[in-house]
């Protein structure tokens, strides 16, 4: 897709203008080219910051920079998780309670269930599916609640269970290089903390690349996350440009022998033309040192956003090759429902789901867990 098309696509989709104007498109396409002939080392080369530790050791818990304090008392994983799908779980429950209590299942039953379930962000193939299940055998029946919610977490385990893959890094490539996308705020740069966090306690060796140059306190957070994970981190100034840092990193990760590269990137608006094409430069640069990468490209996806983490899907789709998903800030007021509808849509693997801001709130995705908490089941 030229970058014309992506403007015109862009501003069809969301009702506006894409940004910047063909001008600045022009001008970013041609930096784009220079970037890909450009010599190694750049005029103002990157910062290399060290671990403290060295780079081959696991990290013990008991030297990572203690987080802000917490409750005495930690949660277990599958309690946060049915607190973090409380809301879609809770709708449900009440709705499907409302609908089934003392009630005959009937034509009139079935279409209510289907708006309740399409209202909880399931998308329609799923709600059709649950709808097909429920009243199979079960016309002009009575039909509790629970057994409705039985069926309903049989259906989105099933939808769930074909993407719930985990993320396999290959020993061959090293490094073995992750870019991670989405629009701001979709807590981009603390999943790569955590992730780096996992790969650190499994013995690898990680990088972390400051890609978001935008902001200041992006290339900040990333260096802490760096220190918590004993992670070497490349970085630039604020405003530095981020393909050149992206090269500048694969370079160092290659002469450190590092098996884990996870490249940050700046939270871009998908309507935002130039942005995606400068996303699309940092691609096309990596690939001239290695051109196997990125080999994996992970979408980060805040599940409070609802229908709209679907059109992300598409469209980072289109632009950076996505290879999977990592849904984050499934804390209560998330509608975990999108995900369903994300999964019978796109069929991209969910590597990870996030319940909170700590370290170890990041867990990989289970199919049969994440099912029954949505359908509000112990």
């Amino acid at each position: 897709m030229s970058t014309s098309d992506k403007k015109g696509f862009f501003s069809r989709l969301f009702g506006g203008e894409a940004q910047p104007q063909p001008q600045d498109v022009t001008d970013r396409e041609a930096a784009a080219d220079a970037a890909e002939g450009a010599p190694e080392v750049p005029a103002e080369p990157a910062e290399l910051v060290e671990p403290r530790e060295s780079a081959t050791a696991p990290v013990a818990l008991s030297e990572v920079p203690p987080e802000p304090p917490k409750a005495a008392a930690r949660a277990s994983w599958w309690q946060r998780l049915k607190g973090g799908l409380s809301r879609t779980s809770s709708s449900l429950g009440a709705g499907i309670g409302d609908l089934f209590t003392k009630r005959k299942l009937d034509a009139a039953a079935l279409d209510d269930l289907e708006d309740i379930l399409i209202q909880a962000d399931l998308g329609l193939e799923t709600a059709g599916r649950i709808v097909k299940a429920v009243g199979t055998g079960r016309y002009d029946k009575e039909i509790a609640p629970e057994e409705v919610k039985a069926v309903l977490a049989r259906e989105v385990e099933a939808t769930l269970t074909p993407v719930a893959v985990p993320l396999v890094v290959d020993t061959a490539k090293k490094p073995f290089v992750m870019l991670m996308v989405g629009v701001n705020g979709s807590g981009k740069t603390t999943t790569i903390g955590k992730l780096a966090q996992k790969f650190r306690h499994e013995g690898r060796s990680v990088m972390l690349a400051a890609g978001d140059t935008f902001r200041a306190a992006a290339i900040e957070q990333l260096k802490v996350w760096g220190e918590r994970t004993g992670s070497a981190v490349v970085a630039g100034a604020q405003g530095s440009d981020a393909a050149g840092l992206a090269f500048d990193a694969l370079k160092a990760a290659r002469e450190a022998a590092t098996d884990v590269l996870l490249v940050d990137t700046a939270g871009r608006l998908q309507n935002k033309a130039g942005l995606m094409a400068e996303l699309d430069k940092i691609v096309r640069v990596l690939k001239k040192l290695d051109d196997t990468a990125p080999h994996a490209v992970l979408l980060v996806l805040d599940a409070t956003t609802g229908q709209n983490a679907v059109s992300q899907v598409e469209i980072f789709g289109q632009i950076a090759g996505v290879t999977g998903l990592v849904m984050t800030k499934l804390d209560g007021t998330a509608r975990g429902g999108i995900l369903v509808a994300i999964a019978a849509k796109s069929g991209l693997p969910v590597h990870f789901i996030g319940v909170g801001e700590g370290v170890d709130d990041l867990e990989p995705f289970k199919a049969s867990d994440f099912a029954r908490a949505i359908a509000g089941l112990d």
